[in-house]
């Protein structure tokens, strides 16, 4: 269920220190106040960046070439220090953002951390941040595909909320320990309540798709696009891949 956001006068001088300007005219799931944030992206990333890396392209390519295009989604899956920390923070300076990635062909919503050790109030802050700078930058005219991140069992009734159903979901497979047999189990009943509730049509994986659970998902017809991390990329280049450039 949704409900529709209340607007009110903001005392003069204020500042709005908490961004709520991004969820101006959104949609809420009642609850847990997540900010629906709708997937207006069209077609599936022939290629995915990482942020850092999109900020380095920029930097070369902006004064050479204002109009500079790159043909791929830029993702935030990797350690949250690189896109939250002093000066480069996503949260505080999302303009910064939104001027790189006009200049790429979409994005995944950032991966703020939601770890089984965090305490409940930032799991459920960074999934409304997620949601929230999601829904701003779609409606800022960035195609925009949610990442969808889940903990343990207590993290369920609120983690998937703000997701469209039937929609196209990213997922990154680096950091989940999947990789470890002990982490399976949590990983695999965690993704399948995911696919439950949301019934995704599509799912980008960041990482490797080599697992029963993906193949187990593509015999129920979801359809799993898997693209390499950023170390196995590099790896591939050096022998001799593809390379993202600006045209």
């Amino acid at each position: 269920m949704i409900q529709n956001s209340n607007e009110s006068d903001i005392r003069k001088g204020c500042v709005d220190v908490w961004n709520a300007y991004m969820v101006k005219g959104a949609d809420f799931v009642l609850g847990s106040d997540i900010p629906i944030c709708p997937c207006t992206a069209i077609d599936i990333p022939r290629e995915l960046i990482s942020y850092v890396n999109a900020k380095h392209i920029h930097e070369i390519n902006r004064k050479k070439d204002p109009d500079y295009h790159v043909d791929a989604f830029v993702h935030f899956y990797y350690d949250d220090y690189k896109f939250e920390g002093p000066r480069v923070s996503v949260w505080l300076y999302p303009d910064k953002v939104l001027e790189i990635l006009r200049h790429f062909s979409g994005v995944i919503t950032v991966d703020f951390s939601t770890n089984a050790d965090f305490p409940d109030p930032i799991k459920r802050y960074n999934t409304y941040r997620m949601r929230a700078l999601g829904r701003w930058l779609g409606v800022n005219g960035i195609p925009v595909i949610n990442n969808v991140r889940w903990g343990t069992e207590e993290t369920w009734g609120y983690c998937f909320d703000g997701i469209p159903y039937n929609s196209i979901v990213a997922i990154g497979t680096v950091a989940s320990e999947i990789d470890e047999i002990v982490n399976r189990p949590d990983f695999d009943t965690g993704l399948f309540k995911m696919v439950d509730l949301l019934r995704p049509h599509t799912i980008i994986i960041y990482g490797s798709a080599n697992y029963d659970c993906f193949r187990a998902l593509k015999d129920m017809g979801i359809k799993i696009v898997e693209f390499p991390s950023d170390m196995n990329k590099a790896f591939m280049e050096r022998k001799g891949g593809a390379h993202v450039k600006a045209k």
